[in-house]
């Protein structure tokens, strides 16, 4: 639009015309907040579902997976900082946290049908569930583990050098964490198992 005045005076006499009730102005500002208003409460319900307690708030996940993260590092450790459910199955940006959240959805409806109601049903299927979650993982390049992790950050004075040496290679082959860290936070499915460890 050009700076000419009466292009201006145009622009806000379109502006100010009614439509059916309303001015085209008044439409704009009302649909400008309400947009706010909606984006601000589906933001609020998105994080609300990466809460902890969401997460463990049906006993499929409360009985199961939730009783064995419990013991694990990423819930209790030296240095206080906890991951929570969210933090390694929910991306952060929001373009892969939409896409996690419709996957999701799958979720929810398996909740409905009982496909894993019970500690039983759920170690039937613990081998697919785990084997679903480890491919979506590896096909991010472990993306929420490098939230917290990177490679690049290790110190081989701070690691067992054993340890230290592992990673600096798995980074060499181009390994991601779950290649080697599967079972961190969950047990492993019994058909995983070394068959020593039972």
């Amino acid at each position: 639009m050009d700076s000419n005045p009466g292009s201006l005076k145009r622009a806000w006499i379109f502006l100010r015309r009614p439509s059916a009730k309303y001015s085209i102005l008044t439409l704009l500002v009302a649909g400008f907040f309400s947009g706010i208003i909606f984006w601000g409460g589906f933001n609020t319900g998105m994080e609300a579902t990466n809460k902890l307690e969401f997460c463990v708030s049906c006993h499929e996940m409360r009985d199961t997976v939730y009783q064995e993260y419990k013991k694990s590092v990423h819930y209790s450790n030296r240095s206080g900082v906890r991951a929570v459910c969210s933090d390694c199955h929910v991306p952060k940006d929001w373009g892969h946290k939409m896409l996690r959240k419709i996957q999701a959805s799958n979720e929810v409806w398996e909740k409905i049908t009982g496909f894993v109601d019970t500690p039983e049903k759920f170690e039937k299927h613990r081998m697919e569930l785990a084997t679903h979650e480890w491919a979506r993982m590896k096909g991010s390049d472990s993306r929420e583990c490098r939230n917290c992790h990177s490679f690049d950050a290790m110190s081989g004075d701070k690691q067992k050098q054993t340890v230290f040496n592992k990673h600096m290679k798995a980074k060499a082959e181009g390994q991601t964490c779950i290649d080697c860290h599967k079972g961190i936070a969950h047990h492993l499915p019994k058909e995983y198992r070394d068959p020593d460890e039972e």
